[in-house]
Order: structure tokens, then sequence, then C-alpha cells
């Protein structure tokens, strides 16, 4: 598709792959969606409550706080209990870390500086390599360090490309190299410009997020608009949308980054209209509760919701699924772009769920058969 439209290709910045847990992250692997719990660690029934609200919504990396014994004493059943890689945040503790690795962490978020000695450092280090853990440093624009500040006079792009570097350092010193970076900042402009300074300075997996974005519309614009221009760039290999919002929200919103730009392909991808005095039913609310209808749908397929024959027929044509708004309360159904049937108002929302469920039941019948040929061709040669 790219071929004949060169205009949809983004070239991936080039680095080298790491595990998280079963996880690529980087290399050619596909751009991964993160999360993290607002539960107390310590509560481990709530937190894995959480965790599997996020694994319905696709998630394929989450990240628990660790910031005493308790949490990390509950670390082992919520790692056996999830079903995607779990990755410990520690901040100063080096013990933690220790506790956290030898519980199952597939990751340690950490900023090496801040754990304190080189031997503490080491110490980290050897645990991590003991347990398969990687390592993710995690800078931010709110607590760089003193000398810094100093040197730059105020969180500026140079200052947290230096601030990683530094950290990265530590690891290298300690011949650890199974580790992503991030350069977070709230303000997108400082945050895009210090992973454009980081991902030109080194060759690890870049893991992005806009930190402290806001709420769910505030910051879903935020996140979009910097972690979207990243991406297309072709730079990032692991994304967290930062919401005050449940977890399972930042993760559809970073799943819908993905599908805007074609980088992930999971779930139902609606275009519908913003709707106006010509629509044929409520756009509006038909597309609140198709997308609420619809979260359990995995298979990547798309739907046009329009309210009338303006721009309908015309989206119609790109998408598996389409209706389009007509007169007394009739509406036109699309089917793989071409017209089908009518479906009247009292009908239509139960009728085009049913028509997704089913046409998802088919693409997942067509990616089993092919993997199941491929199985063949694999034992033949």
């Amino acid at each position: 598709m790219n071929a004949i439209r060169p205009w949809r290709t983004i070239e991936r910045r080039k680095c080298r792959q790491i595990m998280v847990g079963s996880v690529p992250v980087g290399g050619d692997a596909p751009i991964t969606v993160q999360t993290m719990t607002n539960t107390p660690t310590s509560d481990a029934q709530a937190t894995i409550d959480q965790i599997r609200r996020c694994e319905d919504a696709g998630v394929d990396i989450i990240r628990v706080s660790c910031p005493d014994e308790a949490s990390t004493a509950a670390l082992p059943e919520i790692v056996r209990a999830a079903q995607v890689p779990i990755v410990a945040d520690i901040h100063f503790h080096y013990k933690r870390a220790l506790e956290a690795a030898d519980a199952g962490a597939a990751c340690l978020r950490i900023n090496p500086g801040n754990i304190g000695s080189s031997d503490r450092v080491a110490e980290v280090v050897r645990a991590a390599k003991a347990n398969g853990c990687a390592i993710r440093i995690g800078v931010n624009a709110g607590s760089l360090e003193k000398d810094l500040l100093e040197k730059y006079g105020e969180p500026c792009p140079e200052a947290l490309v230096e601030s990683a570097l530094d950290h990265i350092k530590l690891l290298q010193d300690h011949d650890f190299h199974e580790y992503k970076v991030a350069v977070k900042a709230s303000d997108v402009f400082l945050a895009v410009a210090a992973y454009q300074g980081l991902a030109d300075a080194v060759d690890c997996p870049l893991h992005l997020g806009i930190t402290e974005a806001g709420g769910l519309i505030g910051g879903t614009v935020k996140s979009s608009i910097g972690i979207g221009n990243l991406l297309w760039a072709g730079i990032g290999d692991t994304i967290r949308v930062s919401l005050s919002a449940e977890p399972e929200q930042e993760v559809r919103v970073g799943f819908e980054i993905l599908k805007s730009l074609g980088l992930r392909t999971r779930g139902v991808r609606v275009v519908s209209c913003p709707s106006c005095a010509r629509q044929g039913f409520d756009v509006i609310r038909t597309v609140q509760a198709l997308e609420d209808r619809l979260q359990h749908i995995k298979v990547p397929l798309s739907l046009s919701v329009l309210g009338c024959v303006v721009n309908g027929p015309g989206e119609a044509r790109e998408t598996d699924i389409g209706i389009t708004g007509g007169g007394a309360g009739k509406h036109m159904v699309y089917l793989s772009g071409v017209t089908d049937h009518h479906v009247q108002s009292a009908d239509m929302l139960d009728h085009i769920v049913s028509l997704v469920e089913k046409k998802a039941a088919e693409i997942e019948g067509e990616m089993s058969d092919a993997g199941e040929a491929d199985t063949v061709v694999e034992a033949a040669e």
C-alpha cells in the first residue's frame, strides 16, 4: 500500500532490540503500548484487577510502582497473574530494585544516578542480569539533576539528553546494555526536541511519552501532538500516554495514535462525521454507542458512520462496513465498499454491531488459516 502511496511511508529509526520479558522492543518489532497502574501495588488483587482491564484494552507492557517493601512483596503474585510483562518503577531505593528483580519483574524503571554509589548500581545490574531484567532509564524535566540545572539554567533539550547519556554510561560501565531510555517533559516542544537529540546520540530503543500531560481530553491532545510528531518522524519504539484518567484509557488512546499513523492496526477504526442538520440519524450518540459496544473486537477492521450522502458513499468505499444516513429513517449499509442493503433507525445499532462481529470472525478465521498454512510450509521446508 505504501509503495503506491509513498506519502504514507514512515521510515523508523534503526536501533538495536531488547526484550522486556517476552515482548521485543526496538529493532523491527511493533511499537508497543504501555500504561501504569494507580492502585497500591501492595494490594495485589486490586492491582491484578486493573491489569486485567488494561489487558482487555490491548496493553503490551504494564508498569507498577514499588515505593516500599510491601509493594515488592506483592510483586510475585502480580507477575504470576499478569499476561503481559511487568515493569517495576523504582525511585532512590536500590533495595527495591533488587527485590523487584528477584520477584520476577521483566524490567526495572530506574535512574542509575539516583540509586546511589557505584557499588549500588553494580548490585542492581547484577540482579538485573541474574533475573533477565531489562532496565528503562527515565529522565524527566521535572526532576533533573541539580548540577545540570545549574549548568543550563533551566530544563532544556540539551540538559535532558546529557542526563540520559550520564545514566547510560553508568550502566555501560558495568557492561549492561539491555536498556531503553525516555526523556519526558510536560512541555511538548521540550520533549520532542529532547527525543530528537537523543535519537541522534544513541542506538538503544526509546520509550516515548509526554509526562503529566493532563486529563483525558487535554492530555490526549498533547500526547497526540508530541508522540505523534515523533512517531511520524520514525522515532520511538514503545509509548505511554500519561493521562489523569484510568490506565485502560491510556491504552486506548495509545492505540488510536498508532492506528492513525498506520503503525498498529488493532480493533475497529471508526471514520465518522461531526454531524450537521443533514444527518439522517443521531451520529454523535450512535458513534459513542458503537465505540463502547465494539471495544471487544481485537482484529483490525474499519467502519464508517456518516450522517448523510454528501461524503457517506465516498468514505464507505474505503471501509469494511459503512452506514450512510438517509431519509424517513431508512439508511444505506455498505459492505466492502459496495451498497448492499437498507436498515431502519430502530434496528441500526444492533445491526451494525452484528455486521462488525461477523466480519471480525471472518478475519480471525482467515488469519488462523493463514497461520496454519505458514506452519505447513515451514514444516515442508
